[in-house]
């Protein structure tokens, strides 16, 4: 494909755009952007391990274009999205020839109704393809994208009477094969809705209008956010009678209405009560953020205080080990988002996050460049996934 179409703006820019949507008063303070760039030889460190996770991901793809698992495409999606959204990728300078060949084989997979998937996983994979395609900053890709939000706002549950929010998985989307739709699928969709946003536009509409199998979808955005209040433990909010407001659980998430992937627990006062986690608190979190709430809107100060008091880097709060770099990197984007440079602990302390999860990372990094998780839960033990959620993570804190 011909590279001299991509648009004037960056993968970078467009992140940027996106994710700085709103401040967080949950006891941050705003402080330098990145605080590790005063550091040296942190910052060499740091320069270093990206350089080699990148290095082992060049290595890594498969000779179809492809990374890890040829049969799910949005395994390569977040690698490139990982090279895309890096500050030292170049827009401006000639597309390396195995980024394109990864783009390729992302397109070899699109349907005529806009899904970008091999025969599982419709979601999910058409979701982060769509990410990763709108952050290539190409245009050639215009009309794979406005097809793929097409097929994705397809796929929003409306049971029952449609319009109305009658069933707690309305407005949800999920990975397309399964009964219901869960807040990790809907994180997917809605992030890739928004950073696409911009060929809802008229002119755009008009110009791709006679694309072989376009229809227009839009998403429902009310019903989103009735999802979205249905998997938080926020009784003001959410009309599921199984939301609970202890001091535990309040403000975080869940996987969807009634299921928690960290389980229940039975309350002094006998109530059951479904566990918040950390990584599906930071996929609400962003999914408030992407639904346009405020930054004082309570749904969005209750997720960051849950989040706040369960700060952690050495588990998945919830979860152990379980899904711990998904969680990582999704921390990355919602403080990133949020402009969050500290957190305060209740006892006080004042937390440097950007700090000690660039030093995690850097731990946790294996001598040929990559990251795995001793948990394979959720393909974590997938040296290619976990080694893009890294990356992203530290081209969030390096912005």
């Amino acid at each position: 494909m011909k590279t001299a179409r991509r648009t004037m703006f960056t993968a970078g820019t467009v992140s940027l755009i996106l994710l700085l949507a709103l401040m967080l008063p949950f006891n941050a303070v705003s402080g330098t952007l990145v605080s590790t760039q005063s550091d040296i030889s942190l910052k060499k460190e740091v320069d270093r391990t990206v350089s080699n996770g990148f290095e082992f991901l060049k290595k890594a793809q498969n000779p179809d274009g492809s990374w890890s698992s040829p049969d799910f495409p949005a395994l390569t999606g977040l690698v490139l999205y990982a090279f895309f959204t890096s500050p030292v990728y170049d827009q401006t300078a000639p597309r390396p020839a195995f980024i394109q060949r990864g783009l390729d084989f992302i397109i070899s997979h699109a349907k005529d109704n806009g899904a970008i998937y091999k025969e599982q996983l419709p979601n999910y994979n058409t979701a982060i393809c769509m990410t990763s395609l709108t952050a290539s900053g190409d245009a050639v890709y215009h009309p794979y994208i406005l097809k793929a939000r097409s097929y994705v706002a397809s796929l929003q549950e409306d049971r029952g009477k449609k319009g109305e929010a009658d069933d707690p998985y309305d407005g949800g989307v999920g990975y397309g094969t399964k009964d219901h739709s869960d807040m990790s699928n809907t994180y997917l969709a809605l992030e890739a809705m928004r950073m696409s946003e911009f060929l809802e536009s008229d002119q755009h509409i008009q110009l791709f209008k006679d694309l072989k199998g376009f229809e227009k979808r839009t998403l429902n955005w009310d019903a989103a956010l009735k999802f979205i209040e249905r998997c938080q433990n926020l009784p003001t909010h959410n009309d599921q009678g199984w939301a609970s407001d202890d001091p535990a659980n309040k403000g975080g998430f869940v996987y969807y209405p009634g299921n928690s992937k960290a389980g229940e627990e039975t309350l002094p006062d006998g109530k059951v009560a479904l566990r918040s986690y950390g990584s599906m608190t930071y996929a609400g979190l962003l999914s408030l953020i992407y639904a346009d709430l405020k930054r004082d809107d309570p749904r969005v100060t209750a997720a960051g205080e849950w989040l706040r008091k369960n700060y952690t880097l050495v588990e998945n709060p919830g979860l152990g080990q379980q899904g711990l770099f998904y969680y990582y990197h999704t921390m990355a984007k919602a403080l990133t988002a949020l402009q969050v440079d500290h957190l305060k602990t209740d006892d006080g302390r004042w937390i440097d996050w950007r700090r000690e999860l660039t030093a995690k990372l850097v731990e946790k990094q294996k001598g040929d460049g990559s990251w795995i998780n001793d948990s394979g839960r959720w393909w974590e033990n997938d040296p290619v996934l976990v080694t893009a959620y890294s990356l992203i993570a530290l081209n969030m804190i390096t912005l």
